[in-house]
């Protein structure tokens, strides 16, 4: 029996910020429980649901020292379909209403994370072949591992994967505090180790001293080569590019079914969309005061507000995206400007618009449902959930050309009839608004084209199960 530990700083059920999170609770369901035994660890926040921490078994406490501080460590578990969970308790780190706070409480809150992810390892019994560390937050994990925890014997051959799921955010701050903090020594805090342009990196750190390195898809994987997608880490990126690899997230298949998903009004299928999939349209409709009309076109947007979202290129063109013939929904929260253009919009079109700024689960299912087209026009795109989503309820995604978008949606082509959803290639709000315009037409004008892009969309599998057996192989080649 294999084994594997995952270290994260969020995984669903217990608490979700982004797509992280459902990587980490979804990916261990899906690896093969006969041949690996997989654990996850991560921190045991404040902010955990009651009803989960009314699940958890105390198994141990102990101090453990953070370079010059003595700091408690509690541990406690849940056994869930196969899966221990195990959650690093200390108030002090881990008592606030949000996960992540300022970077200068963070950078102190992970350190201690890391260190004590190994040094509860002895006490429960469980030596990993590998530590499957993700993101910026267990960066130190794969630098402790051969510093601090190398004259161990019990450590001794434990392997390193690191993951990146953003490379955007790496965990950066001052040399002098992070040594403070880390204990490392003055050996670690060089340009060929953990020290970027002047500060420490902990993402830097895992990279550089993981046995592995994987991001969450093949063209996120070569774009992040490049100092466009490099993020400052390029060179660091092409000098591990032998230890690279990509493989794209996949969604949970049961989680996200329109047959039989509770959250929608009309269940359906990839048999019965043509009559039923737009009785949710007209649900939606209902629901948000817009006009009701199955035959309208819909464009939805589940999304962070943010610049990385291409959320620019929308405002550039809304008032012709916001067209007599159009219908756009939009969900969810971020920076205020953009915040502020959907409510203006969805005041000033309220037939046609509308803005719910707040994240409901239940919303964005009955948007995945509802729409007919998905808009994502992102400036980079690691990998992407939403329009895997979108092509499982068979709502057809807009995309731009970067990262998992590319991976995952085959462009249409009128010529040969094969396509899943509409692409466009520069970061261009002119080039973006000719490709809705194009898709709107193919929705009036050209029905069965259309109904066959769904046909095509509902047909792809993104499951976990591909991308589950992808990392399978992964972890046999390293054990081996």
């Amino acid at each position: 029996m294999k084994k594997i530990l995952f270290a994260a700083s969020e995984c669903v059920p217990f608490l979700k910020t982004g797509g992280l999170a459902d990587v980490v609770g979804a990916l261990p369901k899906y690896i093969n429980k006969d041949k690996y035994d997989i654990r996850v660890v991560m921190p045991n926040y404040k902010a955990i649901p009651e009803v989960l921490k009314e699940k958890m078994e105390f198994k141990c406490s102990f101090y453990m020292d953070l370079s010059w501080r003595n700091k408690y460590v509690g541990l406690f578990e849940i056994q869930e379909g196969g899966i221990h969970y195990y959650f690093i308790d200390n108030e002090f780190y881990f008592c606030g209403n949000t996960p992540y706070g300022n970077i200068y409480e963070d950078i102190e809150k992970f350190a201690f994370f890391s260190k004590a992810v190994l040094s509860i390892l002895p006490l429960i019994e469980f030596k990993p072949d590998i530590i499957h560390c993700h993101d910026w937050q267990t960066g130190l994990i794969p630098v402790y591992l051969k510093d601090l925890f190398s004259g161990d014997a019990f450590f001794s051959g434990i392997r390193s994967i690191m993951t990146i799921h953003n490379l955007k955010f790496q965990g950066v701050w001052d040399v002098k505090t992070v040594k403070d903090v880390t204990g490392l020594s003055d050996y670690y805090f060089t340009p060929d180790k953990l020290e970027a342009y002047g500060d420490a990196n902990y993402l830097k750190g895992g990279i550089t001293y993981a046995d592995k390195v994987t991001t969450v898809s093949k063209t996120y994987a070569e774009e992040i080569k490049t100092p466009y997608y490099g993020e400052g880490l390029d060179g660091l990126m092409r000098a591990r590019s032998n230890s690279l690899e990509g493989i794209i997230n996949g969604i949970d298949y049961e989680e996200y079914d329109p047959a039989t998903d509770k959250l929608i009004p009309i269940q359906y299928n990839s048999k019965n969309f043509r009559k039923e999939k737009c009785k949710n349209k007209k649900a939606l409709q209902e629901e948000l005061g817009l006009e009701v009309n199955p035959k309208k076109f819909m464009i939805g947007i589940v999304s962070r507000l943010t610049d990385q979202k291409g959320l620019d290129l929308i405002d550039c063109v809304i008032e012709s995206i916001c067209s007599e013939d159009t219908q756009l929904v939009v969900v969810g929260t971020g920076e205020a400007k953009y915040e502020n253009l959907f409510r203006h919009y969805a005041w000033k079109y309220g037939d046609r618009v509308s803005a719910s700024i707040f994240f409901s689960e239940e919303r964005a299912h009955r948007v995945y449902a509802a729409c007919d087209a998905f808009l994502m026009p992102s400036l980079f795109e690691p990998c992407g959930l939403s329009q895997l989503i979108s092509l499982r309820y068979g709502t057809v995604p807009i995309v731009r050309e970067t990262g998992g978008l590319m991976d995952t949606v085959i462009a249409y082509n009128e010529f040969d009839n094969s396509g899943t959803g509409f692409c466009f290639h520069n970061y261009n709000a002119h080039e973006m608004l000719s490709v809705i315009n194009y898709a709107k037409n193919v929705f009036y004008n050209k029905k069965r084209e259309w109904n066959k892009i769904v046909d095509r969309g509902m047909a792809m599998d993104y499951s976990w199960k591909n991308s589950a057996a992808l990392y399978e192989a992964l972890y046999d080649n390293m054990i081996q």
